[in-house]
């Protein structure tokens, strides 16, 4: 059950509402007697504990049982499952130097040798992953490569089991033994500062893990072979860092192991400190560049302005510019050293801001050919979080919500009325007129929504009834107006002109491909037919794809070329009653859309809330349901448009 049922979970973790039985199926590409056999290995897993709800309409998680579940499963783990013999075989194998015996292993795991040796084929292939072989001499088992192998193995094994949430300190410090290394990370981050360094606490979590390996290794008399030369002098940092690994771990480091350490610091987690174009301040003193990083900078500085100019967005920020730069240099020595920097939140920032994701994504293109290096999804996710910082400090005020206040006069009621309104909405909702009659005419209720203390008869829905002094109940309501009038403004916007790029010609039912290649082909061939685009924008389609993948929520993937050199502006859809295989997950709408150069303002608004119109999985669900030709998706489109 070791298989399918990490999915599943994972799947009702993000759901957080009931999900049919046919849907968890749909999305584990299994059938539903498999999705009850999951769910029933997982109840007999966590009894008396009920981690899962059952009920005629599907599946919900009890999230205080599987917390206290997890928890205690990670207390009591033994290796029982693939994945967890294979981490001790991993480990095993990597504290000696001898060998073990097969017959010992299987008696130590309670297997049949013929089980064991399903998992040292297992340790075989990540072993060559990482550069390592497994070694058998007779009965008994090694593995051999150099000692930087066997720590990138070791690694290797934890990153697979934290791979579904951020870094557990303590979970890592447990796994190995060591001192504290939540102390320890307090240490670093106040020195990397001290030094003048901005600290990137996700980077930091995968250098703590480096750290924890290097300890327990060093302590077991496993230390690389890589040592200072004679004429190198240790830096500041290393200087620094020496000190603090002994008073948190008791042990005491080689120059060689330090130096790495350091470089992973100064790499991954710290980039210089510089002044904030915006408001001046500075906590760290301004950064001279080099003629080498002069070149970094004059690149960054190219590749954001062809950025700016093939998305219409504003770019053109000296900070942005900086900062990018900075996190730009470090990328580039990742990359050439194959050193890869997790970051939790790449799901998310796809799934939740498309169009920022979407110009990362061109902006890593861009860096990869100009430096010649291949940057990982991970790391445009880190781009993003530049990218994003800078469209959120520069946003646009926010498209507020005008409201006409209905209150009779009485001493002061309608002030207070308006105070209260505007301290809770804030910016969302301008208050433009206040109406003190009990009589006044329609034409004086103006505004997008009108907030009333008198009853009303055949109440329209854009009128909120509340009491003279606000309650909590009050103030949510006309939050929730708020929200319905923002959303339906934001879609209404994009309605007729998400509608023009459809064509009957261009719409596709269960198309049976069989990866994400032969669907784009599949929906690419037709565009070319119509003259909409040509083969070398396919293959622009295609390179992007490999870039990162483009399903950016769980039902929908939206392939497209980084490039508006489309002859107009069109969508093709296909709509897969049974989900496929994209990037990591499954999707059954993949809509691949064709921009041309004049449509380069309307990317903005087409292309994100087009994504957010799919975002909801059971919206898309009854999209697929509902729908059984191109007119009835039309209908079923500006349903969920309007909704």
């Amino acid at each position: 059950m070791a298989d399918k049922t990490p999915m599943l979970l994972e799947y009702l973790a993000g759901a957080d509402r009931w999900v049919a039985a046919s849907e968890l199926a749909d999305r584990l590409g299994v059938s539903t007697r498999s999705v009850r056999s999951y769910v029933t290995a997982i109840k007999s897993a966590a009894r008396p504990l009920d981690v899962i709800s059952s009920s005629t309409v599907g599946y919900r998680l009890n999230r205080d049982a599987y917390a206290q579940y997890a928890a205690g499963a990670r207390d009591d783990a033994s290796p029982d499952k693939p994945r967890e013999r294979v981490a001790y075989l991993v480990t095993t194998l990597t504290q000696t130097t001898t060998g073990v015996d097969v017959h010992e292993l299987a008696a130590a795991l309670f297997v049949s040798e013929s089980t064991l040796e399903g998992d040292l084929r297992r340790v075989r292939s990540m072993a060559r992953d990482a550069g390592l072989e497994l070694v058998r001499s007779g009965t008994v088992v090694s593995l051999d490569g150099t000692e930087e192998s066997q720590r990138r193995l070791i690694s290797s094994i934890f990153r697979d089991e934290t791979a579904d949430g951020l870094f557990d300190v303590a979970r890592l410090q447990e796994a190995f033994g060591v001192g504290d290394l939540s102390a320890f990370k307090t240490d670093v981050i106040a020195l990397l500062e001290s030094l003048g360094y901005a600290v990137n606490e996700f980077a930091l979590d995968g250098v703590l893990l480096h750290t924890a390996i290097a300890v327990d290794r060093s302590q077991h008399g496993m230390n690389r072979t890589m040592e200072s030369g004679p004429e190198s002098h240790p830096s500041e940092l290393v200087v620094a860092l020496s000190p603090i690994v002994e008073r948190q771990f008791g042990t005491l480091l080689p120059v060689g192991e330090l130096e790495t350490l350091a470089a992973l610091l100064t790499t991954r987690v710290g980039t210089r400190a510089i002044p904030d174009a915006t408001t001046g301040a500075a906590s760290t003193p301004a950064v001279d560049f080099s003629p080498v990083e002069t070149r970094d900078l004059a690149i960054v500085r190219e590749v954001l302005h062809r950025a700016q100019a093939e998305y219409l967005v504003d770019l053109d920020d000296e900070t942005l510019l900086m900062r990018l730069t900075m996190h730009v240099r470090n990328l580039v020595t990742r990359s050439r050293a194959g050193i890869s920097t997790r970051n939790p939140l790449a799901r998310s920032i796809k799934t939740s801001y498309p169009l920022t994701y979407e110009l990362a994504v061109f902006v890593a293109s861009e860096l990869q050919r100009e430096f010649e290096i291949v940057i990982s999804e991970d790391e445009i996710a880190f781009i993003a979080l530049h990218i994003g910082s800078h469209l959120e400090r520069h946003a646009a005020p926010v498209d507020a919500v005008t409201c006409t206040i209905v209150c009779p006069n009485y001493h002061d009621m309608a002030d207070l009325l308006r105070a209260r309104l505007e301290a809770a909405l804030g910016v969302e909702l301008r208050v433009d007129h206040v109406v003190t009659r009990t009589d006044a005419p329609a034409s004086e209720l103006t505004g997008d929504l009108v907030v009333s203390t008198l009853p009303w008869a055949a109440r329209p829905e854009n009128v909120v009834l509340v009491q003279p002094f606000l309650t909590p109940g009050d103030i949510e309501s006309v939050r929730t107006a708020v929200a319905r009038i923002r959303r339906q403004r934001r879609r209404g916007r994009i309605k007729d002109e998400l509608l023009l790029y459809f064509d009957e010609r261009l719409f596709l039912r269960n198309v049976g491909a069989a990866d994400e290649k032969s669907m784009i082909r599949a929906l690419g061939e037709p565009m070319i037919a119509l003259g909409i685009i040509d083969e070398p924008y396919l293959d622009g389609v295609l390179e992007r794809e490999r870039l990162s993948s483009t399903a950016f929520t769980e039902t929908l993937a939206v392939p497209h070329s980084l490039t508006m050199s489309a002859r107009r502006t069109a969508i093709a859809v296909a709509l897969n009653e049974t989900p496929m295989p994209w990037g990591e997950g499954r999707v059954n709408v993949i809509a691949l859309i064709a921009f041309s150069a004049e449509g380069r303002a309307a990317f903005q608004t087409v292309f994100e809330q087009f994504v957010d119109v799919f975002s909801d999985n059971a919206d898309v669900l009854r999209l697929l349901r509902s729908t059984t030709d191109f007119t009835s998706f039309i209908e079923g489109v500006v349903h969920l448009i309007d909704s």
